[in-house]
């Protein structure tokens, strides 16, 4: 059986605020990856319930942080085709991801 890692590295400050987040993966090579943020769900087979973690460091801009949780969605759209076949929930979550990247321009806009 093959196995892969993936590590997730955090350096915190002094109040325990993310400031920098690296990643590296054996089937990424040997590089270090750096992000501003990350978002992990995981299953718990156990408890049937949905097990995160939401962290991003002190330089990721709101609005970044934004376009990130809708290009997420819109990742989890396209999983959902693959994982259940289900195209009206991938419908519907796409559409939805459209009107919070409208919501998210005419906010651009506003600023302008």
């Amino acid at each position: 059986m093959k196995k892969s890692e993936i590590r997730f590295s955090i350096a915190l400050d002094d109040q325990k605020v993310p400031e920098a987040i690296s990643w590296s993966a054996t089937d990424a090579g040997p590089d270090i990856h750096f992000a501003k943020a990350i978002n992990i769900a995981l299953w718990d087979r156990d408890e049937r319930g949905t097990m995160k973690i939401d962290l991003w460091t002190k330089e990721m801009p709101v609005d970044e942080m934004k376009r990130f949780y809708v290009d997420t969605m819109g990742a989890m759209a396209e999983s959902i085709i693959t994982a259940t076949n289900d195209s009206v929930m991938a419908t519907k979550m796409r559409d939805l991801c459209r009107v919070l990247m409208d919501h998210i321009e005419e906010e651009e806009r506003a600023q302008k």
